[in-house]
């Protein structure tokens, strides 16, 4: 990124994409949070995905059972490895998200 003056120019992207893709969304946000969980899982994504986007979906109170409806929804699609990877990068991304805020508070 030429001429970038960020310090976190690869987060500051990611950024720009979500708020982006949200703008050309008709999906209410919780709608929106939950295929994008989904989208995950198709992906086999690495569980700081899950972790970031976990934390917007909590934000938007999107509770675990949620999520759970989501995976079981998409399971005769993506297959029962992909939701099994899934839901152990889900457990991954909220021990990691335990771990910082317990840094955070120390």
């Amino acid at each position: 990124m030429a001429g970038s003056t960020s310090e976190t120019p690869v987060l500051d992207l990611l950024a720009t994409m979500t708020a982006a893709s949200i703008e050309a969304s008709s999906l209410d946000p919780q709608a929106f949070m939950l295929v994008r969980i989904a989208a995950l899982a198709a992906v086999d994504a690495p569980a700081i995905s899950y972790l970031m986007n976990l934390e917007a979906a909590g934000e938007l109170e999107i509770d675990a059972d949620q999520v759970r409806g989501v995976l079981a929804a998409i399971a005769p699609i993506v297959g029962t490895a992909r939701i099994a990877s899934a839901t152990g990068k889900i457990a991954e991304a909220l021990a990691i998200g335990i771990e910082v805020a317990e840094l955070e508070e120390g």
